[in-house]
């Protein structure tokens, strides 16, 4: 099979689908024990630390052109800050698996149409079949997650549109931001957006989250630190980069293929660490979004190119 990406950003796709696949994992063993708008906030503000820091914090700041700033405050406002957020918020009401088809089922959806709308990408038939399948596979891969689950009333309700939210916010981010990775190095765009967005998340926690003052002073357990520490250095580090170099190299809707190959890797990874079980059609599902992904990644050189004007 061959496709028509370099085999480099291919092995970056798949490294990226992975850490993230395995950040599932972590997040649910740190916001167990910490408020999660706090966990999220300071992984961020960490990660953005570590990557400015690394290009030097001041100078890596003083090379963004001043008109370009507003674009990154907002990139790093929709991104980050407006993502995690609703997203967290709306995990307390909402199952997981309802959680997920709505999360991952509407990324693809989402980032095709913000890219189509802001003149970064054209809209085919091809790329319309490759989201409706991936879409199908995410409800079979957590359909049987849904089931046992009571109305919930009107807070599930609002979780849910929350959900919804953080995912238009984060893929309207993630087109926004590809005029930015055309002038700048992406950990510098990606060090700037996880900064400023992590300060607001820990900012907005402490201010109305309960109980993240007594989080920061109690002494958190060995498991929650390598939770917190895998968020930083892979999830926030290495996969936002990967990803907003993706944005920059493919587009919005391609690069956003992970939500087809995530998904697989969270149920896998369940499965050996906790045991998880899947039935016939999780199977399927399975195989209809590594379809998607496969379909996605096999795009024409001419839609590869789209974009770059």
């Amino acid at each position: 099979m061959r496709f028509p990406i370099p085999t480099r950003q291919l092995a970056l796709f798949l490294l990226m689908a992975a850490i993230w696949g395995a950040t599932w994992i972590a997040m649910k063993i740190g916001v167990a024990a910490v408020p999660p708008v706090l966990f999220a906030g300071t992984r961020f503000a960490a990660a953005g630390l570590l990557l400015l820091a690394w290009r030097g914090l001041w100078v890596a700041c003083g090379t963004i052109s001043r008109r370009d700033w507003p674009r990154v405050v907002l990139v790093a406002l929709l991104m980050v800050a407006a993502t995690y957020a609703p997203l967290f918020w709306a995990m307390q009401y909402v199952p997981s698996g309802l959680a997920a088809i709505i999360d991952f089922g509407l990324i693809p959806v989402a980032l095709l149409g913000f890219a189509v709308m802001m003149h970064e990408e054209a809209f085919d038939r091809s790329r319309a079949i490759v989201v409706c399948l991936g879409v199908v596979g995410i409800v079979c891969l957590f359909w049987s997650s849904l089931s046992g689950h009571g109305d919930g009333g009107t807070r599930k309700l609002l979780g849910a549109a929350a959900i919804a939210l953080s995912v238009v916010a984060y893929c309207s981010g993630s087109v926004l931001a590809r005029p930015l990775l055309r002038a700048y190095p992406p950990a510098l765009v990606a060090g700037t957006s996880n900064l400023i967005g992590g300060a607001i998340l820990v900012s907005g926690a402490l201010g109305f989250e309960t109980g993240d003052l007594a989080s920061l002073a109690a002494s958190w357990s060995v498991a929650v630190w390598l939770s917190w520490a895998y968020l930083v250095l892979f999830g926030s580090i290495g996969g936002f980069t990967i990803y907003l170099l993706l944005i920059r190299d493919w587009g919005p809707s391609r690069a956003g293929a992970y939500a087809f190959v995530s998904p697989v890797i969270a149920v896998a990874l369940g499965m050996l660490v906790f045991g998880e079980r899947v039935g016939l059609v999780e199977v399927a599902g399975i195989v209809l979004m590594l379809a998607a992904a496969v379909l996605a990644l096999r795009e024409r050189r001419a839609a590869y190119a789209v974009g770059f004007r």
